[in-house]
């Protein structure tokens, strides 16, 4: 496994950050702080995101799906995929060194969960560790949450794993878009690119086409928090900065 470069900040621990969590550096904390000042948003952003992946967790789960594979899991913080779904099999994938070395900690006495160090860009080695402890001729949910945005081809990033995807598989993605003005999201990539996180914002015509072949669960590609929210939100849909789905295999 690579040496981190702690010098240097990295997506999953500014969104560790951003989730007030601890398992950042100087240098992620000065650039989130920075992105905050272009997007003050960012940090509900963030929290909107994760609180999407536990409903979208759960509403596998409805369909009988007990195996997930969570693409650019991150640093572990509240709200993990493998406890949202107690019991299921989980296999997280990051190729950040200290995300890697903080869930191999947090799983270490989960019997059922294990993190696989690989690019999601690789899916030969993603695939390869994941079978492991998935099995494919079954259902797996595929969660692509908050990462297919650092991707400039995310339907070849994709490939991989729908073509590997059984009936009844699901696929759950969030993904940042410019569809909604004065949100800073073009100010935040530029700041990404800056230090070098190249970041794609879609629309909802593009992040659609990622679900093709598959039946959109209701309310289909929305913004983000609302899809199936748990309570009345009041909050602008538009604060997500991000569309939320989950397709279903047939």
């Amino acid at each position: 496994m690579r040496t981190p470069d702690t010098d240097q900040p990295h997506p999953a621990r500014v969104y560790d950050y951003l989730l007030g969590g601890a398992c950042n550096f100087a240098a992620d904390r000065a650039f989130a702080e920075r992105l905050i000042a272009a997007m003050p948003g960012a940090p509900t952003a963030a929290k909107i995101n994760r609180a999407f992946l536990r409903r979208a967790v759960r509403a596998a789960l409805d369909l009988g799906v007990t195996q997930f594979l969570d693409l650019g899991s991150g640093i572990p913080t509240v709200g993990n995929t493998h406890e949202a779904a107690p019991g299921a099999k989980v296999v997280y994938v990051d190729h950040d060194p200290i995300a890697v070395a903080h869930s191999r900690d947090v799983l270490a006495e989960v019997p059922d969960a294990r993190i696989v160090a690989a690019d999601v860009r690789d899916g030969e080695a993603v695939l390869a560790g994941a079978r492991e402890l998935l099995d494919f001729d079954r259902p797996v949910a595929v969660l692509a949450v908050a990462i297919l945005h650092f991707l400039d081809d995310a339907a070849a990033a994709l490939a991989p794993y729908r073509s590997v995807m059984a009936p009844g598989s699901v696929l759950a993605m969030t993904h940042a878009t410019r569809d909604a003005e004065n949100t800073g999201v073009d100010e935040a990539r530029r700041l990404y690119s800056g230090s070098g996180m190249p970041s794609y914002a879609r629309t909802k015509a593009e992040v659609s086409a990622l679900f093709e072949g598959m039946s959109l669960l209701p309310p289909g590609v929305v913004w983000t928090n609302q899809w199936r929210p748990e309570t009345a939100d009041e909050t602008d849909p538009t604060s997500s900065v991000a569309y939320g789905a989950v397709g279903h295999l047939a």
